[in-house]
């Protein structure tokens, strides 16, 4: 087979060329092509295989390159011949998933270059001086429930919701974060890496800040551990970097990497608590396990304690508590490894009353599955140490692509149904002094665990007649009676809080003539005020649906382009994984998700209020 030199920016390595392989169509299969066509040679730290051709940069060291620098190895470079095949689409998604950002946003999207920064930079006031939306959930229990002070909402105000501005994002096309509110401020990062500050009442500027890679977190504010700052807010990216920037000018305190893994992410926002910071890891291995020239599979979900005041580890907790050792080599020669998985895909929910931190964990990339995947997990806030473990599902031993035709040798034998827990356990108390963990499972079925009895299930509830992969996804959310779930086969489902019943159902329309990145179906996570369900879905459509009986108050179409109070031209998606946010009488969305099911495209910040509260307020 002929070896090919691949030059990157003055970083040399050889390649071998791999077979021509299907289009990639979706994040996962662009993975897969990565390690067929490039694994070859760049090989990960701590591989068992010496590289083809010695002297080829390690995988670690090619992802320090600039997306755009890749770009031009792979177009215009000898590298070009290792891509033949690839559309170019396909192509500008590989560099952009080496390079951990998109093409082009490097100076682009800097605030600097906007025309609309706030006219001055105010100290922040105390987070208890106003309204917040913080982080993931808002809270400690990820109910993802706003009380009515809080809300500036009502019921009766809902249907007379309109756009009051609009900010765009330069190159983004998924705003992979989810808004947060406080001080009246509002933070989001998006997919090509950078965060901003925005002013929450008008929608100016204060300032961005650029991470290593995508920003797909939630974003915590907290008072600030160091001197000369009064608030920091704190986020990871897709390259498993946490930092922590002061909340009023955007200067970095501190970043931290918490996994050395080279295909570690973190998706779940990290959640503050005290003088510690637990970040969730979760890892892109499951898509690029089946190829042959993958060292399958070594990554092990976990949680890591930070210090807030300088990023220090405090513990670490893996999912999966055995190290990975050697199994088999595959029929090329590959060394395979067991066991691994347990990806943690959302924010930890904090119990202070019992010094708890419960999460829902990931499939296993290996048989047999460790009983700590597809699970409910208690762990100690102030140690890591395990306290209880309640496995939902056995046996689910799952990779990308390891059920079609395609699979590889690398699978595993019994393929399991990809049930992961990608949303974050909801803490309620109920009525009665019981206190109850719920947790939406992508199989369609919802668990209810007694925190205070070792994870007992309490009630089980299937929300649709027949499971199916990805049902229930990035989260529901819950008052103080209802537990409220999106479902990706269309719709939305309210069940009690005491027994699992079924509430209501409502099926929301869908247009059999939308094209295929405008599909339907809500696997983004609900919001609740009192009264009200706020729901973003596939369609690119944000509605509010009654609490009571699921009838819709209002709705808005995000497919459409928007005049920004930026000045960058924007348009409107679907929204598949971060759900709306409201505080201080404002709705809150990030419109765009292309996702795993070829959503539709955007690149835009959408604030809408009520006109009556409007005129209420004298401008920031």
């Amino acid at each position: 087979m002929k070896k090919i030199l691949i030059v990157f920016g003055g970083v040399l390595g050889i390649c071998l060329p791999a077979d021509d392989a299907a289009l990639a169509q979706t994040p996962s299969r662009v993975i897969r092509e990565f390690g067929e066509r490039c694994l070859t040679c760049h090989r990960p730290v701590g591989s068992q295989r010496a590289p083809q051709v010695e002297g080829a940069p390690d995988e670690a060291t090619l992802r320090k390159l600039t997306p755009d620098a890749i770009y031009r190895a792979l177009t215009a470079g000898s590298m070009r011949f290792q891509v033949e095949g690839l559309s170019e689409a396909d192509t500008r998604h590989m560099a952009e998933y080496i390079g951990g950002r998109k093409i082009g946003t490097a100076d682009a999207a800097d605030a600097k270059l906007m025309p609309n920064h706030c006219a001055g930079n105010p100290p922040m006031a105390a987070l208890s001086d106003g309204p917040v939306w913080n982080g993931w959930g808002g809270d400690l229990t990820n109910a993802r429930f706003q009380p009515a002070n809080d809300a500036g909402l009502a019921v009766d105000q809902v249907p007379r919701l309109t756009l009051k501005w609009a900010f765009g994002f330069p190159g983004a096309t998924s705003v992979y974060g989810q808004p947060t509110v406080a001080a009246g401020r509002v933070f989001v990062g998006v997919d090509t890496g950078y965060v901003y500050s925005l002013d929450a009442a008008t929608g100016c500027v204060y300032w961005s800040f650029r991470a290593d890679s995508g920003v797909r977190t939630a974003i915590n504010v907290g008072p600030a551990a160091q001197s000369g700052a009064r608030q920091a807010i704190y986020f990871g990216d897709l390259r498993a970097n946490v930092y922590a920037l002061d909340a009023e000018s955007g200067a970095l305190l501190w970043n931290v990497s918490v996994d050395d893994h080279p295909v570690a992410v973190i998706t779940g926002a990290p959640t503050l608590h005290g003088d510690r910071l637990y970040v969730p890891l979760s890892s892109r291995e499951e898509a690029v396990g089946m190829s042959l020239s993958y060292e399958c599979c070594t990554f092990r979900g976990s949680i890591v304690a930070l210090d807030t005041a300088t990023g220090r580890q405090v513990w670490k907790t893996f999912i999966i508590p055995e190290s990975p050792k050697p199994t088999r080599k595959n029929s090329q020669g590959v060394q395979q490894w067991a066991p691994a998985g347990g990806a943690v895909w959302s924010a930890p929910t904090i119990d202070p009353t019992r010094r708890a931190l419960y999460v829902a964990t990931g499939d296993s990339y290996t048989a047999p599955a460790p009983e700590t995947t597809d699970a409910v997990m208690a762990l100690d806030l102030d140690t890591g140490r395990v306290l209880w473990v309640a496995q939902d599902l056995p046996n689910d031993a799952w990779l990308v692509g390891c059920d079609t035709d395609d699979r590889t040798e690398n699978c595993p034998e019994d393929v399991g149904p990809d049930y992961d827990f990608g949303a974050s356990p909801i803490l309620r108390a109920l009525a009665d002094g019981r206190r109850i963990l719920v947790a939406g499972q992508k199989s369609g079925e919802v668990y209810a665990h007694d925190p205070d009895r070792k994870g007992a299930v309490v009630w089980k509830a299937t929300l649709v007649s027949e499971l199916a992969r990805g049902v229930i996804t990035f989260g529901g959310a819950a008052d103080e009676q209802t537990a409220y779930f999106g479902l990706r086969t269309g719709g939305i489902a309210a069940v009690r809080l005491t027994t699992g019943e079924r509430k209501w159902f409502t099926s929301l329309p869908y247009d059999p003539n939308l094209p295929d990145g405008q599909r339907r179906g809500h696997t983004a996570a609900v919001t609740v005020i009192p009264g009200v369900v706020f729901s973003g879905g596939w369609d690119g459509v944000l509605r509010a649906l009654s609490s009571d009986d699921g009838h819709v108050l209002w709705e808005y179409s995000m497919l459409q382009s928007f005049t920004t109070v930026n000045a960058v031209a924007a348009r409107g998606g679907s929204m598949g994984a971060p759900g709306p946010t409201v505080a201080g009488g404002m709705l809150f969305a990030g419109s765009g998700y292309v996702g795993l099911q070829n959503g539709a495209p955007g690149n835009v910040l959408l604030a809408f209020s009520v006109e009556s509260l409007r005129s209420e307020r004298s401008p920031r």
